[in-house]
């Protein structure tokens, strides 16, 4: 009897020693496996301190700073004036001065066919950057001063005066002084020959005339626009802007 109960008591210890041995595999195994994952998931994504490396600064960084090349390529599309000006179809650079800047014609103006080269330059006078400003500018006061440069510019009125108007119709303020100036000019060379085109102009200038900053502009550009239109000028000048007060009144 007491045999029996010995050996009852073997099995059943050995029983509950498989038991427990299997439950410890069990274990280890499910912990091998997490382990296992934990490793492959680090190595597949890259570690925090990789994405966040930065170079570090030189001491020459101080002493050369970086600059922006106005000449150099630009984030946006570059204008048709800026890639005229770029390939050498403006016939003039600019020059930069100690005092203020010029510009170094390739050959005298004189000898220069105003189309298109004067509706170009006409186009550049909307641009905001520079040195595209500038020429623009310059190189249509200095085109309208040849001697001939009436008979040259009354033939292409029909398409210069659109092309003015874009400068003057532009929300940048600068644009549209640089759009008045360029029509007094050509008003002066033109005379009365501007007439028949100036009522597709005043709109944009009626706009102007209204705020405080352009009024005293707006002003002297009219009477100089009367002055070299003679009296049919002032005519159409009234019937677009009735305010107008006229030189000869």
């Amino acid at each position: 009897m007491l045999q029996f109960k010995k050996s009852e008591s073997t099995s059943l210890k050995s029983s509950a020693t498989g038991s427990s041995g299997r439950k410890v595999s069990s274990g280890s195994h499910t912990t091998e496996k997490i382990s296992t994952q934990k490793r492959k998931t680090l190595s597949a994504s890259p570690t925090t301190s990789d994405s966040v490396v930065k170079p570090r600064p030189r001491p020459s960084d101080r002493l050369n700073p970086k600059t922006i090349d106005p000449f150099g390529v630009q984030s946006r599309a570059p204008s048709a004036f800026a890639a005229i000006y770029s390939k050498g179809g403006i016939p003039c650079r600019l020059v930069h001065g100690s005092v203020k800047h010029k510009l170094q014609w390739d050959c005298h103006p004189e000898t220069l066919q105003f189309d298109p080269l004067l509706i170009t330059l006409a186009e550049g006078l909307k641009e905001t950057r520079h040195p595209y400003t500038f020429v623009s500018k310059e190189g249509f006061r200095e085109l309208l001063l040849v001697e001939d440069a009436a008979q040259k510019a009354i033939p292409l009125l029909p398409r210069l005066v659109p092309v003015l108007k874009v400068a003057l119709s532009h929300s940048d303020g600068e644009v549209f002084e640089r759009g008045l100036n360029a029509l007094v000019q050509l008003s002066a060379v033109v005379g009365p020959s501007l007439n028949g085109h100036l009522k597709h102009l005043l709109s944009s200038l009626s706009k102007r005339h209204m705020s405080k900053r352009f009024k005293e502009q707006t002003t002297d550009a009219l009477q100089k626009l009367e002055q070299h239109g003679g009296k049919e000028s002032l005519t159409i000048i009234k019937s677009k802007i009735p305010t107008y007060c006229s030189i000869s009144s």
